[in-house]
């Protein structure tokens, strides 16, 4: 997830500087496929070919949403999810950009990140000031049609986004900050549905991020050994070989503080066993990561949308009456 991450799924230049195809973007993306090449750089630019990072920042908004709604016994309502999937879009690209900007120069020396538009300047640097503009100006419209407690929340989130890119030339702790900006959206439905904060949403946010974290350091495995060459930290490099160890603990927080957050506000059985399956999931990644192999890495890292559905699914499910309960 790190814009500026090294390495990722091997070294070979053939991956994405001679095509422009970008390396960790699946194969035979609708981008690369069906785009017009004047238009390709700029899909690329906002990850239009890679859209697992605006999934990854929309479901703890949806999570959110479901959750609040329990609290009337209600389904999410379906405006505010179409407002915070549009804005995810919006705001993950917006963000991508900026961190591009910031890290253009590392980009240009990685193999894995060498071909995106900004390194390899297929893009100058004007147009990618401009056209994050234009993605924060349509963010912006997304926030105001939501209340004034949540219009005030969202600002409040400014702030880590903008440092995100620098942590990891600071900290081995980058995905912690990571975590704090893209599980934003577990504040952000509740309150866009209430007006308030309460617990449930505030418990709900410390397991989302500690998904983040979970995930992002799978993903960080990929860029392990160019983010040393760089000087680039990560927890990857700070867990080591002792990673599964560290995601059985954040995934433990991240299933713990879902249940705790729909325990909170009523959730029925079906909600508990819909989040079985989650967490069974999250075993499965545990158990069959590789963290020597960056295909291994990435499969384990994109399997965080289907974890993200059903958890929401679970949430939805929640307000349904169970059978024999």
């Amino acid at each position: 997830m790190r814009a500026a991450s090294a390495g990722a799924h091997g070294k070979p230049e053939a991956e994405g500087a001679g095509t422009g195809s970008i390396a960790d973007a699946p194969r035979s993306n609708w981008v690369d496929r069906f785009a017009p090449d004047g238009l390709k750089p700029w899909l690329r630019l906002i990850r239009a070919d890679r859209p697992i990072g605006s999934w990854l920042l929309m479901w703890p908004c949806w999570w959110s949403v479901a959750l609040a709604a329990r609290v009337e016994h209600d389904f999410p309502d379906i405006w505010l999810l179409f407002l915070f999937m549009a804005g995810a879009f919006a705001m993950r690209s917006a963000g991508c950009i900026y961190n591009d900007i910031i890290d253009r120069d590392i980009d240009a020396k990685v193999a894995r990140t060498m071909a995106r538009p900004l390194a390899s300047g297929q893009i100058s640097l004007r147009g990618a000031i401009a056209l994050a503009l234009a993605l924060c100006v349509v963010g912006l419209a997304v926030l105001l049609q939501f209340n004034t407690f949540a219009i005030a929340l969202g600002f409040g989130s400014v702030g880590i986004v903008l440092i995100y890119p620098l942590m990891k030339r600071v900290t081995f702790w980058p995905q912690a900050v990571l975590g704090l900006a893209f599980s934003y959206g577990a504040l952000m439905g509740w309150a866009a549905y209430w007006g308030d904060l309460a617990l449930a949403p505030i418990v709900l946010y410390a397991a989302a991020i500690a998904w983040t974290i979970g995930y992002d350091t799978i993903y960080a495995h990929q860029d392990k050994e160019d983010d040393v060459l760089v000087g680039l930290k990560s927890t990857a490099l700070r867990f080591g070989s002792s990673t599964p160890a560290w995601l059985t603990l954040f995934f433990g927080i991240t299933i713990g503080g879902l249940a705790f957050s729909g325990y909170s506000v009523g959730m029925g059985l079906w909600f508990y066993a819909g989040l079985a399956l989650a967490a069974l999931h999250l075993v499965w990644q545990v158990a069959t990561l590789d963290i020597d192999d960056p295909e291994n890495c990435l499969g384990r890292f994109r399997s965080n949308h289907h974890f993200g559905i059903v958890v929401f699914l679970a949430l939805v499910a929640g307000s349904l009456p169970f059978p024999w309960g």
